[in-house]
Order: structure tokens, then sequence, then C-alpha cells
């Protein structure tokens, strides 16, 4: 099964899409920023843990908030 949050690569301001399902929730620049879009779409930010199975990230984890150079 899918997780249903993704994040994907740090584009080059430093901020990562977010999306759950069929929906962009937004830009994150940081795990406060990404906890902000979860709670406006209804999940408790108490029950999500960045390294938990809620959240698939791609293009780095959620310790990668710059982009790479092979992101760019």
């Amino acid at each position: 099964m899918a997780a249903p949050v993704t994040v994907y690569p740090p584009d080059e301001d430093g901020g990562r899409r977010v999306r759950a399902a069929d929906r962009i929730l937004g830009r994150a620049h940081g795990p406060r920023d990404l906890f902000h879009l979860l709670e406006e779409a209804g999940w408790n930010p108490d029950d999500v843990a960045l390294d938990g199975p809620l959240i698939q990230w791609r293009g780095g984890g959620p310790t990668v908030w710059q982009p790479t150079s092979g992101d760019l």
C-alpha cells in the first residue's frame, strides 16, 4: 500500500511539495511547515511521525530541505 502523504524533493528554494492522495497540500520548508499542512488537511500532528509509515519521502528524508546538485 502506498503512503498517504508524499513529500517530493526540495526545489531550488528548499521547498518540498506535499501531496496527499490526489491533492497538493502545499510546499513545506521544514518539519514545522509539513506538520502545519498536515493539520490543515485533517491529520493530528501528534499522530504523525516524520520517519513513520504515513509519509513517503522522495529525494531525501525528513532532514533534507535543501536540493542536492543532482536535484536541480
